[in-house]
């Protein structure tokens, strides 16, 4: 079981950059893979970056690969997504995910943050 809190989203323009934060707690933060989803409306979830805690192996969604950098601050607790040169199509709600390493299913979420891109 993790708790995700989560911190970062806002309005910005075509070109701008955010720094999303997930704020993690848990007894053992190596068991999970740690990812960020997004969702915009009518769509369904998809999977934009993910890392497995312990190694800090990274995994990008072609759509982000080059302009989204996912991150660990292991003191922290603390996992970010850097999201550069934001485009329109960016617009979703970002929420940050758990898994426990090595299963199939994100089963822990934070609440979810607002991102919109303007062009």
């Amino acid at each position: 079981q993790v708790q995700l809190v989560e911190s970062g989203g806002g309005s910005v323009q075509a070109g701008d950059s955010l720094r999303l934060s997930c704020r993690a707690s848990a007894r053992a933060l190596s068991m999970y893979n740690l990812g960020w989803y997004r969702q915009a409306p009518g769509k369904e979830r998809e999977l934009v970056a993910a890392l497995t805690w312990g190694e800090g192996l990274s995994y990008y969604a072609d759509s982000v690969k080059g302009r989204f950098a996912i991150s660990r601050d292991n003191a922290k607790n603390t996992v970010y997504l850097q999201m550069n040169n934001l485009k329109p199509e960016d617009t979703a709600v970002y929420y940050c995910a758990a898994k426990v390493r090595g299963s199939n299913d994100y089963t822990s979420w934070g609440q979810g943050t607002q991102v919109t891109v303007s062009s």
